[in-house]
């Protein structure tokens, strides 16, 4: 089963081989004991995170410590989505859609008005409107809503054909994930599809602060299937350069 990530054991010997990642983890440290005194749930948490990291860099808030991975990253979500089917006439959901990391070439894919982008953070969302100004796709028409959970309330029975969510399940407690299994499946259409990413574990469930969070796939394919989804573990995106896993998720007939 190994050492949990949380254990003092396994930060003991992970401080000695990456000295110079110590001081960095006491500053996230500090910054999640702030947040957690401050916030009274986990959504409000992580808007205080995202406000934070936004506010230093929106690229490195989704993620990404170069504008060059950020491109990487975005092309790779993209090229896999795009192979495994989706079309310019598709309507499309990206949870967690940030500044549009992957979105940007989403959007310039699909027709006019098809991309849906929501967000717990107002910050991101921000800068998510200066990457359509800088890519020119202001004519494409996105919608990019904030949002406060994931019950999808305010969006149409049926509308998508896709629904995507790039490392939104690794920052979410099991109870966040459990309320967008609850709800996704009213906003897809038959035939669609929600594709999402986790941090996955072979081990022990944990998470480490309150940020990050590893689960067993078993675990998520489950919970899907309570809640009357069919969940694939997609194999494929294993051989791609990401350290995150990802499951494909449909209605049942």
């Amino acid at each position: 089963m190994g050492v949990k990530r949380t254990s003092p054991l396994h930060q003991l010997r992970y401080a000695v081989r990456h000295p110079g990642r110590i001081v960095p983890h006491v500053r996230r440290l500090l910054r999640d004991t702030w947040y957690r005194l401050r916030t009274r749930d986990h959504v409000a948490y992580y808007r205080a995170v995202m406000k934070s990291d936004t506010a230093r860099n929106p690229e490195a808030a989704v993620g990404s410590q170069t504008h060059k991975r950020w491109l990487a990253l975005g092309r790779m979500q993209f090229d896999y989505l795009r192979e495994h089917g989706l079309l310019p006439e598709h309507r499309m959901l990206e949870i967690g859609c940030g500044n549009l990391r992957a979105g940007r070439l989403f959007i310039d894919h699909l027709e006019p008005g098809h991309y849906y982008g929501i967000d717990i953070s107002p910050d991101i969302l921000f800068a998510a409107q200066a990457t359509l100004v800088e890519h020119g796709l202001r004519d494409k028409l996105p919608h990019l809503m904030p949002v406060r959970d994931l019950t999808f309330a305010f969006l149409p029975d049926e509308h998508f054909d896709v629904v995507h969510a790039h490392s939104v399940f690794s920052h979410s407690p099991l109870h966040v994930i459990e309320e967008c299994f609850g709800h996704v499946a009213r906003v897809m259409k038959p035939s669609g599809w929600f594709d999402f990413t986790f941090d996955r574990t072979e081990g022990k469930e944990h998470q480490v602060l309150r940020e990050d969070f590893y689960y067993r796939a078993e675990t998520l394919i489950a919970l899907a299937d309570r809640h009357g989804l069919d969940a694939v573990f997609m194999d494929d995106w294993e051989k791609l350069p990401h350290r995150q896993s990802k499951i494909r998720v449909t209605r049942r007939v």
